[in-house]
């Protein structure tokens, strides 16, 4: 496993998701669907929810103005290095008043939250109408490993899952899509000779906590990370235009349509 730590007073000068092909998939195919919906823009508000060390931040400040939230403090003391200002609070509860922001990202953290449809609940909240929450988030319950177990996993989810919580908490969803649909065949196959020879997956390391930052990642291979990251930018291309059918991911794009009450702070 790689594991990458960061301390107080050390400035990240790389981290181990900017050259990860795993990482790049999900950027790549997360902004093709997510720029059909939302123009690039300098006034829009954008909160990113489990932001951690801001690994996406950048990526969501072509959309408007980001601000992130964590309930984990050290990650958060590594996004502060990184220039931007986010707060410490769980997602159950956001410290935003109603109506806050035109984009809600939730990417990779609804997974990991014991009430999730409170989690989608308060994005509703903080999301101003007309606004768009965009989520990633694991598939297919099947596909459960202990890696899910080791980096705080609650569940995986289906398409048709992931749609109707969306919908209970009042989003009407615009595009949910199966991802990492290239390199599916092989993960599934390797998972069923993995559960058919009884061998474990070989998990080092805890998830991480309010202690310690760490990304948890299989080592690749150069020339492998190389054509897997090739893939993914074909992917991107495909997922631009349909919903891909089958995938060890998802991402999902809805809106609130439902007129609110506007409470007048908008910013934190």
């Amino acid at each position: 496993m790689m594991t990458w730590m960061e301390t107080p007073n050390t400035r990240p000068e790389k981290i181990p998701e900017d050259s990860h092909w795993w990482f790049n998939t999900r950027t790549r195919g997360l902004l093709s669907v997510l720029d059909r919906y939302v123009a690039p823009a300098d006034n829009r508000r954008v909160l990113d929810v489990g932001c951690g060390a801001g690994n996406m931040m950048h990526h969501l400040a072509r959309y408007g103005r980001v601000v992130g939230v964590d309930n984990f403090a050290k990650p958060l003391m590594v996004c502060r290095q990184r220039g931007y200002d986010p707060q410490l609070a769980p997602a159950e509860a956001l410290p935003y008043a109603d109506n806050s922001f035109d984009l809600v990202a939730l990417l990779d953290v609804v997974e990991h939250c014991t009430d999730d449809l409170q989690v989608l609940r308060e994005c509703y909240r903080v999301c101003a109408p007309g606004g768009y929450i965009a989520i990633t988030g694991p598939a297919f319950q099947w596909l459960w490993t202990d890696n899910d177990r080791v980096n705080g996993h609650k569940r995986r989810y289906t398409r048709a899952e992931l749609g109707r919580l969306l919908q209970t908490a009042g989003f009407t969803v615009q595009r949910i899509s199966y991802a990492f649909f290239l390199v599916f065949p092989l993960a599934a196959g390797l998972l069923l000779l993995r559960r058919l020879s009884g061998r474990r997956q070989q998990v080092a390391t805890p998830h991480q906590n309010d202690d310690a930052y760490q990304v948890e990642m299989e080592p690749t291979n150069p020339l492998l990370n190389s054509i897997l990251d090739g893939l993914g930018g074909v992917e991107a291309a495909l997922i631009s235009h349909i919903n891909l059918p089958v995938g060890s991911s998802l991402v999902a794009i809805a809106q609130k349509t439902r007129e609110q009450r506007d409470t007048g702070d908008i910013m934190p």
